[in-house]
């Protein structure tokens, strides 16, 4: 086992900052609340302000603690087989909403960073989908045909730059990966230049609606607002029930050195298991003069892998054999969510109560997807709709007409969440034991009560087993030493503090 920590190459290089906002001054009354200071927070954040909305950005820990900071931080139109994927299920006017709302949202990212000199690690490069298995051929295929209907300029090769072959790929030019966490932090400096609050290591646990608005309330207090936007990643409200709407993903990712230069180029395999690629500065390695190598992939259902430390290890093993002599600079990973049909759900937390609204849904492509989402809810609560986001909005709906395609994959999803209900109580109810050595965690029965007992760093803590959310029991990670929610994604660190979710609580110690 390698002793690298988990932690992202962007969080490793990003400033430290302290919480931004004194929240004993906060107002009285805000016109909107945007819970959630990832990507999809901080735009929507920011455009509220520009458009002269009193908001306040209310974040759990730190901005771009979760998601953002942790994701690959490709801003591209190709998107795997996604455009084709969404084809099968929707009509062509839904599939090319999509694409607008993309690339809406790519030339937002982009203009943004060249107005305010977030030059960090912003790179163009070219966007590959590519498969080595020849069974894999028409997923290609079908990928190719989808972005050229759709006015995407795509092309179908029989070569890549990447060290090793493959049978068929999509190419599209000119797209663009960066690092995340300078663009956020650039977000909340002008939310606060323009007026707008920012308070950070303030959980939000419930929110209330009235006749006149909202209460959102934490545990140190609460704010009224006009309105509400949960941009949580799974909605923190169980009101709508997205969180049996949604599946919740982790997946992993490596940054490695390499002797020479990697292969310029962004790229995602068809074929199984999922191998991302992209490159990055090394700024603040031990080789500042070179560029990384980012190796991802792997992903599961969040708290049903067995070992998720066997997914960085495989990952590692993988890019050690394509690329001789990689050298491991950082291991972390993400947790997304998504859609039964494929799309975004952005909008009211329940049809007609447009007071609380929802952003979640982006199936891995949030760079993308989070700042279409902030586009929406700006045009939807800023004042003026903006005609040309609501010409592609109507395909990101929360609540849209044929959501009812989506019944037979919600029943799939919840009768798999029901099962790992009733495997976990059983296991709980049946298995007692030892001490667990040191990194490793287990679930025991003790006095009639599942109780989750870990050893990290030499301290053996006993939290609740069951997640606060909807009573499932937890699972062990082996890779991050925190317990996982196999039900709806919720995560605990080894003392119980809540890490993310749709649970507001920490686990109570035992």
């Amino acid at each position: 086992m390698t002793d690298t920590p988990t932690v992202s190459l962007w969080h490793a290089r990003a400033p430290r900052t302290e919480p931004y906002d004194d929240w004993a001054q906060r107002r009285d009354h805000y016109d909107v609340v945007v819970v959630g200071a990832g990507i999809t927070g901080v735009v929507t954040a920011l455009l509220l302000t520009e458009r002269g909305r009193r908001v306040a950005l209310v974040e759990a820990r730190g901005v771009g603690a979760v998601t953002t900071g942790n994701t690959t931080g490709k801003v591209s139109v190709l998107q795997g087989t996604r455009i084709s994927q969404i084809g099968r299920k929707h009509s062509r006017v839904v599939q090319q909403g999509y694409v607008d709302g993309t690339l809406s949202a790519q030339r937002w990212i982009v203009d943004f960073c060249a107005r305010h000199g977030v030059d960090v690690d912003v790179d163009v490069a070219d966007a590959y989908t590519y498969v080595q298995d020849p069974s894999g051929s028409g997923m290609v295929d079908a990928e190719y045909r989808a972005c050229r209907a759709a006015g995407i300029p795509a092309e179908r090769v029989n070569e890549t730059p990447l060290p090793y072959g493959i049978v068929a790929a999509v190419k599209v030019p000119d797209q663009y990966q960066l690092d995340p966490m300078p663009m956020l932090h650039k977000g909340v400096e002008l939310i606060r230049a323009g007026g707008g609050a920012v308070f950070t290591k303030r959980r939000v646990h419930s929110v209330d609606t009235d006749g006149a608005g909202c209460t959102v309330r934490t545990a140190d207090g609460h704010v009224r607002s006009d309105h509400v936007v949960l941009a949580t990643g799974i909605p923190i409200l169980d009101r709508g029930g997205f969180f049996a709407r949604l599946e919740p993903n982790r997946s992993y990712a490596l940054a490695v050195e390499l002797p020479g230069e990697p292969p310029e180029g962004m790229y995602l395999s068809v074929d199984s298991p999922t191998r991302s690629l992209r490159t990055a500065s090394s700024a603040g390695t031990s080789a500042s003069s070179k560029r990384l190598l980012l190796v991802g992939g792997n992903g599961h259902v969040v708290g049903r892998q067995k070992s998720p430390r066997s997914a960085y290890e495989d990952l590692l093993s993988w890019s050690r054999r394509m690329f001789p002599e990689a050298r491991e600079i950082h291991r972390w990973s993400a947790q997304d969510y998504s859609s039964l049909d494929g799309l975004p759900y952005v909008g009211p937390v329940l049809p007609g109560a447009d007071r609380v609204s929802v952003a979640t849904g982006f199936g891995k492509w949030g760079m993308t997807g989070g700042v279409a989402a902030a586009q929406i809810l700006a045009s939807r609560l800023g004042g003026t709709p903006d005609p040309e986001v609501e010409s592609w909005a109507p395909v990101m709906s929360a609540w849209r007409h044929d959501l009812i395609a989506g019944a037979t994959t919600a029943l799939r999803l919840n009768g798999t969440v029901a099962l790992h209900m009733v495997r976990g109580w059983w296991t709980a109810e049946t298995t007692s034991g030892t001490v667990p050595a040191g990194g490793d965690g287990r679930v025991v029965r003790e006095c009639g009560r599942p109780v989750a007992v870990s050893t990290v760093d030499g301290t053996t803590r006993r939290v609740s087993a069951v997640c606060p959310h909807l009573g499932g029991i937890l699972n062990w990670n082996d890779a991050e030493a925190t317990w996982d929610c196999p039900l709806h994604g919720s995560r605990f660190a080894a003392d119980g503090a809540l890490l993310e979710g749709p649970a507001t609580s920490d686990l109570t110690t035992r």
